[in-house]
């Protein structure tokens, strides 16, 4: 496992599965939520999808599961993979509570085993803000195109660029030059919701943050074709991007 791999392993399983029970309720809670209304839970990623039922899907750093287990309840395969056993944990809580399936390895996302997932799914989804866990975009792009069958589709939906500049989402992350390719330390995602003692006491992660040309740039160098590259508006102001979708297919 890569260094800032292992630093942020250690950052995602301090404390998560207790922070997961805090933020979004206890397994069962959560799994309630989603038998209600799946669709709802996946919010504005729900379009991208063609269809659900049968698919096979990689949720890429799928963490608790939040994506994960409605689109089972839709009747998709879903594998999440992700760095941390405490997200596994509460994952498969959530998944047994809602009487779902779902796969969850658990390791370094570059060092998916290619002999059993090469061409194995449908889709491969992310979103939330992954991207700049992983130091080399260009290769992480490769993996997402060798995960897919012929024809499968990418769904990249992350944070936007705009938020090197600009805590937009509030987020309490470092901002820095727009164009800036250092490896940063950062606090973890869900740091700004301890006090400041444990925030204090909390592992960083190290993360490198991309422009949008280095991203479309990345999906057009991999061999997939980009077929749609959406902005959103942030969270909190309708009037600046917060988030994009970037669509791509293996020919």
């Amino acid at each position: 496992m890569r260094d800032y791999s292992s630093q942020n392993k250690k950052a995602w399983e301090y404390s998560a599965y207790l922070f997961w029970i805090t933020h979004n309720g206890t397994p069962a809670q959560l799994a309630e939520r989603a038998i209600k209304d799946p669709m709802q839970m996946l919010k504005k990623h729900a379009h991208y999808f063609d269809t659900f039922a049968g698919v096979k899907v990689a949720n890429i750093c799928g963490s608790c599961g939040k994506k994960a287990i409605p689109l089972a309840l839709l009747g998709a395969e879903v594998t999440i993979f992700d760095i941390s056993e405490d997200n596994r944990r509460y994952a498969l809580e959530v998944a047994d509570a809602a009487h779902v399936n779902i796969s969850y390895e658990v390791g370094d996302v570059l060092e998916i085993d290619k002999e059993k997932y090469a061409g194995y799914f449908d889709v491969v989804f992310m979103e939330g803000g992954i991207l700049h866990y992983f130091h080399d975009i260009d290769e992480f792009m490769l993996l997402m195109k060798v995960l897919l069958r012929p024809n499968g589709k990418m769904i990249c939906s992350d944070f936007h660029p705009f938020t090197k500049i600009s805590d937009i989402l509030n987020l309490e992350q470092p901002c820095m030059s727009y164009f800036s390719t250092d490896i940063v330390e950062t606090e973890m995602a869900h740091a700004r919701f301890y006090d400041d003692k444990i925030r204090s006491q909390m592992p960083k992660c190290l993360c490198r943050k991309y422009t949008i040309s280095e991203i479309i740039n990345a999906v057009i160098h991999c061999g997939l074709t980009l077929e749609r590259f959406d902005e959103h508006p942030a969270w909190e102001n309708p009037d600046v991007p917060g988030e994009f979708t970037a669509v791509a297919r293996k020919s």
